[in-house]
């Protein structure tokens, strides 16, 4: 105790503690090399928060049996058939550049390798999204402003 009194003396502590009770803190702990005082007040430690789903993650369904899954899976690729654009990045999907102006890309137009067909607004980003391919746009499959995960198919291109 005396080595805890030689660190701080008796009206640092009595301030320490006053803060604690205004603040409503559970504790408080100062450190200085080896020597350490924690100061604990009425309120009790909260209990750590529970686990969150991360950001724009579904939480998890219950678990399909194995050939369920398969067969979905098969049915989605066969739906599917050309060149698959996937986000490259979580975020939300834009078509166009702004509110008022027209979408990069419409089912049916032409596009070639580097043109900008997206954006995805990531982190208060606007990531132009180039297409990867040559070709007609088959099919949009989101909504504008409709969140994208990461490998998310966003735009079919044959």
């Amino acid at each position: 105790m005396s080595q805890i009194l030689d660190m701080v003396d008796i009206e640092t502590i009595e301030k320490l503690a006053d803060i604690i009770n205004k603040k409503e803190l559970s504790e408080l702990t100062i450190a200085d090399g080896e020597r350490t005082i924690t100061i604990k007040g009425k309120r009790p430690v909260p209990p750590p928060p529970a686990a969150m789903p991360f950001m724009g993650m579904p939480a998890q369904a219950p678990a399909a049996p194995e050939d369920t899954l398969a067969e979905s899976e098969a049915n989605a690729a066969a739906e599917i058939s050309g060149n698959i654009v996937k986000a490259p990045i979580v975020g939300t999907f834009y078509a166009a550049p702004s509110p008022d102006k027209p979408p990069f890309v419409k089912i049916g137009d032409t596009v070639k390798k580097g043109d900008v067909i997206m954006i995805i607004e990531s982190m208060k980003l606007m990531n132009e999204i180039q297409s990867d391919y040559d070709g007609v746009v088959d099919s949009i499959l989101v909504s504008d402003g409709q969140t994208v995960e990461f490998d998310q198919p966003v735009m079919v291109i044959k």
